[in-house]
């Protein structure tokens, strides 16, 4: 067996070899290149022990990679779960390293993936393999399912989970795809918003016109787009869909007391990690309220039209706004995407069509945070790290927390250890090594205490 410090370095250098595929899903060009690596995330269960591995394609879709270990007879079953695919790299200018060649720099490993969700994922394959070297056994029951489609929509996992409940039962799940509210302060997730994210599609003239001939009479589905999304969101930051806010549950007094207790800076929050000259939002609610337990309506991209250097006086044809929702308890998606559509067709300005065509969706998750599999993972990471776990949620979403809560009726314990300047879904993306080294001890510590 191997000593702790040469296991740590060995698995920093096969994390490294992982982040060296580009495995985005997104992107058909880079298809191969997600086989790739879910080729590698298989040899590594195998290599962690367990006793049968493969790899699952619904569809058309990117292949789940699912392993199982079950030889601890009358002890707790745990699913971990992961994700191999990334996201996009682009802008590629603003990388200070090469996004695909991992390069440390302060402590950090920098490369797209290397936090969101590599990194983490593989914390869970190595400290399963740790035990199994340390002991020729593990101290609890073991499922890995590990997809290859969670940032672009995990349609294969969603079937899969529906259809194979059975196969997938286990006593609790374990995701390590979140962060710590803060550096050396472990942190459990209690809540995800979930989200709604789709196009909004504006029609109107049959082509494009020439502004000067037609201007004046022809509508303009670039115009209509800004129209629609402004009378979708105030400039107070509140929602105007009827009925939005209906389901939105409160958090709990004891809860609000917890994160004023919290270290957050707000100034320092808006001027390090946003970089805004201003935070906005609803009027009422403090910054953490507004990102962890608030709705929102988000744009995340225009087109339409000309925009290439010089000029080009047309009206489109046609424009598309990407636009989300994300979702908190007890919010459900589905009714949320027939109030957004009938919001839309209620303010759709008079010669264009309109419609939203959703994308994906997931719902919002909350967990009750005295689960005896919860109180385990927080004194396990409290252990390790020197300070006492705090218990936080998250704006973001994970799709498949609301999935195995739906379906496989089991709790998520969210032991995430990135940390909040990661740069998820931007240029020069990192994970903290320090981090990544005592997530592998964490969960280590947290299957024996289970067991």
């Amino acid at each position: 067996m191997m000593d702790p410090a040469s296991f740590k370095k060995q698995a920093r250098e096969e994390l490294y070899e992982l982040l060296r595929i580009p495995s985005i899903s997104t992107d058909p060009a880079h298809k191969g290149d997600v086989q790739r690596a879910a080729d590698y995330i298989e040899a590594g269960l195998k290599r962690a022990g367990m006793t049968r591995t493969e790899q699952i394609r619904v569809g058309e879709g990117h292949p789940l990679v699912y392993g199982e270990w079950l030889g601890a007879e009358g002890r707790p079953t745990l699913l971990l779960y992961g994700h191999y695919d990334v996201q996009p790299v682009e802008p590629l200018e603003e990388w200070v390293s090469p996004p695909f060649e991992p390069t440390e720099r302060d402590g950090n490993v920098y490369a797209r993936g290397a936090c969101d969700d590599k990194g983490q994922t593989w914390i869970l394959v190595k400290a399963v393999e740790w035990l199994m070297q340390r002991d020729g056994r593990l101290p609890v029951n073991i499922k890995f399912l590990i997809e290859g489609e969670e940032e672009c929509g995990g349609e294969s996992i969603a079937a899969y989970v529906e259809e194979q409940g059975e196969r997938l039962a286990a006593d609790a799940a374990v995701i390590c795809d979140s962060e710590m509210f803060a550096p050396e302060l472990p942190s459990i997730c209690t809540g995800l918003r979930g989200i709604v994210y789709g196009d909004l599609v504006v029609e109107g003239p049959r082509t494009d016109l020439h502004s000067g001939v037609y201007g004046g009479a022809a509508p303009n589905p670039v115009m209509a787009v800004a129209e629609i999304l402004t009378a979708l969101k105030g400039r107070d930051g509140k929602i105007s869909i009827p009925h939005f806010y209906d389901r939105v549950a409160e958090p709990a007094p004891e809860e609000m007391e917890a994160w004023a207790r919290l270290p957050f800076d707000e100034e320092e929050y808006r001027a390090k990690e946003v970089g805004s000259p201003e935070l906005t939002g609803e009027a009422g609610y403090s910054v953490l309220e507004r990102v962890w337990a608030r709705p929102t309506l988000e744009v995340h991209g225009i087109r339409g039209g000309f925009t290439g250097d010089g000029a080009k006086t047309v009206i489109p044809a046609r424009a598309v706004a990407k636009v989300s929702l994300r979702l908190v308890a007890d919010q459900r998606p589905e009714e949320a995407v027939e109030q957004l559509k009938s919001a839309i067709e209620g303010v759709t300005p008079m010669g264009v069509r309109a419609r939203f065509e959703v994308l994906h969706a997931g719902a919002p998750s909350l967990v009750n945070p005295d689960s005896a599999f919860i109180r385990t993972a927080a004194s396990a990471m409290e252990e390790v790290f020197g300070n006492k776990t705090v218990y936080m949620r998250s704006g973001g979403s994970i799709p498949i927390v609301g999935l195995f809560d739906r379906h496989l009726g089991i709790p998520s314990v969210l032991m995430g250890f990135g940390l909040p300047d990661d740069n998820l879904h931007a240029p020069n993306e990192k994970f903290y090594l320090a981090n990544f080294d005592r997530g592998i001890e964490a969960v280590a510590l947290y299957l024996e205490r289970l067991g």
